[in-house]
C-alpha cells in the first residue's frame, strides 16, 4: 500500500466522525461535505510522518475550519430572506454522522445552538456528542481546560434553559401525521387541539414564492394559517415519510416534484414548532428518498 493509499484508508475510517462534527457545527450537510473534503485535501499535503494521532489531528482541523466557516455562514445569513432553518439530513441509516449518541443532532438542538458563540458550540458538540475529554477540547480550541469547562457549562445552561422535553419518536410521528391530516382538510378545531398555546410555524424558503417570510405564532393564528392553506395548497400533493435528524419528517411532492419537507417539534403538551423547509437548495438531497411509506 502506498503512502497516499494508507492516508486515504486512515481518513476513510475517521470520515464519519469528521462529518458528524462538521454537520453539528454548521447545521448544513452540504457545507459539512465541502468542509470534510477540504480536510481531506489538507490531509494529503500534511507531513503525516509527524502526526502521532491522526484522529486528534483531523478532528482538530475539522473543528477549527468549522469555527471559521460558521462565522462566515452567519454573515451570509444576514442577507437570507425570511427565517433560516437547519438543512435536514437523512439519519435513517446514519449516513456519515458517526454519532456515538444523537446529541446535538435534532432540529430543536441545532436551532438552539445557533445562539451559541462558535467556540461554545464547538466545545458543546465535542463534549456532548462525541465525549471528548476537556483537555483535548482545550487543545483543539487552543484554550485552557478551565475555560473549556466554562464554555460547555454556559452552552448546556442555554440549551437546557430553553429546550422543552420532547416526546418519544413514535409520539412525534403520530402528532405530525395527525397534524397533516387536519391541515389537509382545514379542520380548525383539530388543528387547535394539536397545538400548544405558544406554538410557532417557521417556513424557510429564502424568498420562494408563496412561502411565509415571517414566523406565525400562537395556536389560534397558526391554526387559521394552515386552515386557510387547505383551500389551495394540498391539491395534488403526495406525502411520504423519512427520518431526518432522528425524527420523522414529511416529504411533500406535487407531480413528482419536491415541494418541501415538514416536521414538528413536540412536547407532552402538543406541537411546539412546525418547521416547513421549502428552500430547494437545502432539501434537494432528499429528492431520491421515497420514505418508509406514503400517507394514507
Amino acid at each position: 500500500m502506498t503512502d497516499l493509499e494508507d492516508a486515504a484508508a486512515v481518513f476513510a475510517g475517521l470520515r464519519p466522525r469528521l462529518f458528524g462534527i462538521a454537520y453539528r457545527m454548521l447545521s448544513s450537510a452540504t457545507e459539512a461535505e465541502d468542509l470534510v473534503q477540504d480536510v481531506w485535501l489538507r490531509w494529503q499535503t500534511t507531513d503525516r510522518s509527524r502526526v502521532e494521532n491522526p484522529g486528534a489531528f483531523l478532528a482538530t482541523t475539522t473543528t477549527r475550519l468549522a469555527i471559521n466557516e460558521l462565522q462566515s455562514a452567519r454573515k451570509r445569513r444576514e442577507t437570507y430572506i425570511g427565517p433560516w432553518l437547519p438543512e435536514p439530513v437523512d439519519t435513517s441509516a446514519d449516513p456519515y454522522l458517526g454519532a456515538e449518541r444523537e446529541e446535538a443532532l435534532a432540529f430543536a438542538s441545532l436551532m438552539l445552538m445557533e445562539k451559541l458563540s462558535a467556540n461554545e458550540r464547538a466545545a458543546y458538540v465535542l463534549r456532548e456528542a462525541f465525549d471528548y475529554p476537556y483537555a483535548q477540547i482545550a487543545d483543539i480550541l487552543q484554550s485552557t481546560e478551565p475555560a473549556v469547562r466554562q464554555l460547555v457549562s454556559r452552552a448546556k445552561k442555554h440549551m437546557t434553559g430553553e429546550q422543552r422535553t420532547t416526546v418519544a419518536p413514535a409520539a412525534q410521528k403520530e402528532l405530525l401525521t395527525t397534524f397533516l391530516a387536519a391541515a389537509r382538510t382545514g379542520d380548525l378545531g383539530e388543528l387547535e387541539r394539536l397545538l400548544t398555546a405558544g406554538v410557532s410555524s417557521i417556513s424557510d424558503g429564502n424568498g420562494a414564492i408563496r412561502v411565509a417570510r415571517r414566523p406565525v405564532a400562537g395556536s389560534e393564528r397558526v391554526a387559521k394559517f394552515y386552515s386557510a392553506l387547505s383551500s389551495w395548497y394540498w391539491e395534488g400533493v403526495e406525502i411520504s415519510f423519512v427520518t431526518t435528524n432522528g425524527q420523522t419528517s414529511a416529504v411533500l411532492r406535487r407531480a413528482g416534484n419536491l415541494e418541501g419537507v415538514m416536521t414538528v417539534i413536540a412536547s407532552a403538551d402538543g406541537i411546539e414548532q412546525i418547521l416547513w423547509m421549502a428552500n430547494q437548495d437545502k432539501i434537494a438531497p432528499l429528492v431520491s428518498l421515497q420514505g418508509g411509506h406514503k400517507a394514507g
